[in-house]
This record gives structure tokens, C-alpha cells and sequence, in this order.
């Protein structure tokens, strides 16, 4: 058997599967079958280059698949933070600092924006005890109904 696989499995297998695994993410949550899929496209371009038994082809494709998907998990997506923070309680616009886009002066209220959604608006009436200007930036202490209560930052 192991002598049919490595007379049989050329470098165009490995990118097929690579190519159907890295579709495959599309229909999966996680993100994790995109690492082996990579893993299985660098095996087909290494195998146009060398030649090796099927063996070892599994052994640098297990190899390759860990590492990038250890790689992932580390220091990939701790970075790719989600901004948003639809769905979340009130909580999470305590602390929040937003710019100005309608001002106060002279009125009850004014309106800001933040720069990605928060519970799923980017705008947001306002009360401050003091007038702010458009363009200042102004951050979030309270909550009073659908109505945030800012300071100036």
C-alpha cells in the first residue's frame, strides 16, 4: 500500500487538498481547517521541488499544520480584537471616548460618534454639564436611558 501512495500521490494532490480545505473554511466556524489547507498547499509547491516518500510528506504536513495553526492561536488572533461590541451589556461603553459631531452649546444635548460601533450604533446623543465643541473628543461616564453622560477627555 505504502508503495502505491508514493508512486501514485504527486504534488498536485497536496493542492487540491489544500484547495478544498481552504474552501472548506468557508463553511466552518473556528478558522482552523485554513491552516491545514496552507499546510497542504506549501507540501504541493515543496514537492515540485523535491522529491520524498509519502511518509514523510504526512510527517511535514502534520508539522506544518501544527506550527501554523499554534502560530494563529499565540499571536494572530489576539490581535484581530472585534471593535464591535453589538449585543453586549451597557457596561460596554463605560470608558469609551468618542469624537463630537454635534454640539451642545446652547442646547440639552448634542450627538457623537465612535470610531467603530458600540451595541450597534456609531452615534450617540450626549449630555455634558459643559459645552463641547464639535471635533473635541469627549468620553463616556454614565448611561441615562438612550442618552450617554460624557466629560471632556
Amino acid at each position: 500500500m505504502l508503495d502505491w501512495l508514493n508512486t501514485h500521490i504527486a504534488y498536485w494532490h497536496w493542492l487540491v487538498l489544500g484547495l478544498l480545505l481552504v474552501t472548506a473554511e468557508i463553511f466552518v466556524s473556528g478558522f482552523v481547517l485554513f491552516w491545514f489547507g496552507l499546510a497542504a498547499l506549501l507540501m504541493g509547491v515543496l514537492l515540485l521541488v523535491v522529491d520524498m516518500p509519502i511518509a514523510l510528506q504526512l510527517l511535514l504536513w502534520a508539522a506544518a499544520s501544527i506550527a501554523a495553526l499554534l502560530l494563529w492561536l499565540k499571536f494572530i488572533k489576539p490581535k484581530w480584537r472585534d471593535r464591535t461590541t453589538a449585543g453586549m451589556a451597557a457596561e460596554a461603553l463605560y470608558g469609551q471616548v468618542g469624537m463630537v459631531i454635534e454640539s451642545n452649546a446652547g442646547k440639552s444635548r448634542g450627538k457623537l460618534k465612535f470610531p467603530a460601533p458600540i451595541l450597534g450604533e456609531e452615534e450617540w446623543l450626549f449630555i455634558c454639564s459643559d459645552d463641547i465643541a464639535v471635533g473635541e473628543r469627549v468620553k463616556v461616564g454614565k448611561i441615562s436611558g438612550n442618552t450617554l453622560i460624557v466629560t471632556a477627555a
